[in-house]
């Protein structure tokens, strides 16, 4: 209301619908690209890259609702529902599979991922600098090598008639072990081996934390009294407290992966009731037996019980009061 004259006038005002909004986001957009243009461009390539190799194919994920045929296409293929589906939760696959996949996951979520938070508090506690980056070193090599490698290396050490290991014990008089053959080892050897592989590597993201962490906090808690111990207690591991909570959740959305390479160098005959995994499954029914709808129903249940994960975890942590992942 405005007042002109003695009388009191009703002055119409723009209601801030979604049109405004939207004409505020695009400005708001183009005052940022303008000023941080040398940023965008540098992240253009990325983008590209996800836009065509990620968010491109998901097209194809409609083949699971069709009986898919390479000559009639996506398009003049005949749709079928839910039949792929159905088909999948009604076979004794299913279930082994499920317990598969859990199985190693369970285990790497308990070994595996508490690794890098330990061993960044390790390296964190070095105060010679130059050993420290030597360790650091070390322990990121693993990361790069193939899972081609690592398996040739698992075999050179732990076959039981040529493998290194088993050398040994027979001369300490020892018997021999089997790990590569042996169904109830088989979770535990990928575990191992991924620990082996990747923690030091991922304790790349936990260092980073750890050196945003207040030093005045150190400061206050010597004062304090505390040591050594209780300064990683009480002050470190609280900095990084958000941290670990993002990297849990996305861990959680990778549940139904177990990783196709590492599981299909290590698979043999004699432990394929317990190796087979969705990844193992889905090569062999749709390229092996060229089943594309089938296996494509498959991997799209999978990636949904992932997306459903990472949303109960997310808001579970944002009860709890952290930020979570958005």
């Amino acid at each position: 209301m405005e007042h002109a004259e003695g009388r009191t006038v009703p002055v119409r005002r723009e209601n801030p619908g979604s049109g405004g909004r939207t004409r505020s986001f695009w400005r708001k957009f183009a005052l940022d690209l303008k000023r941080d243009k040398s940023l965008y461009l540098l992240a253009l390539p990325g983008v590209v890259f996800f836009l065509i190799f990620k968010y491109v194919p998901m097209w194809g994920v409609v083949i699971a609702f069709q009986n898919y045929s390479p000559f009639g296409g996506v398009l003049h293929s005949p749709w079928v529902g839910l039949e792929h589906f159905r088909r999948f939760f009604q076979t004794e696959d299913f279930w082994s599979l499920l317990r598969n996949t859990l199985g190693i996951n369970v285990l790497s979520l308990v070994f595996f991922f508490p690794v890098p938070i330990v061993v960044s508090l390790m390296l964190n506690e070095l105060r010679n600098a130059v050993y420290k980056r030597i360790v650091q070193s070390v322990i990121y090599l693993p990361h790069f090598l193939s899972w081609v490698i690592i398996a040739g290396l698992t075999f050179a050490l732990f076959a039981k008639g040529e493998g290194l290991v088993n050398h040994l014990l027979e001369a300490a008089g020892l018997e021999r072990i089997d790990v590569l053959t042996n169904p109830d080892t088989f979770w535990i050897m990928v575990t191992v081996q991924s620990m082996w592989k990747e923690a030091g590597w991922g304790t790349i993201v936990f260092l980073a934390a750890i050196a945003g962490a207040d030093p005045q906090v150190y400061e206050a808690a010597r004062m304090d009294g505390a040591g050594r111990f209780r300064q990683m207690w009480h002050v470190t591991l609280p900095a990084i407290r958000s941290v670990i909570v993002i990297l849990l959740i996305l861990r959680l959305g990778h549940i139904m992966d177990v990783g196709f390479e590492q599981i299909f160098l290590m698979y043999n005959g004699a432990v394929s009731q317990v190796a087979e995994v969705f990844d193992t499954y889905v090569y062999r029914t749709g390229i092996q037996r060229a089943e594309f709808s089938y296996s494509t129903a498959v991997g799209l249940f999978k990636s949904v019980v992932g997306l459903v994960l990472v949303l109960l975890a997310n808001r579970a942590a944002k009860k709890l009061g952290e930020d979570g992942v958005f």
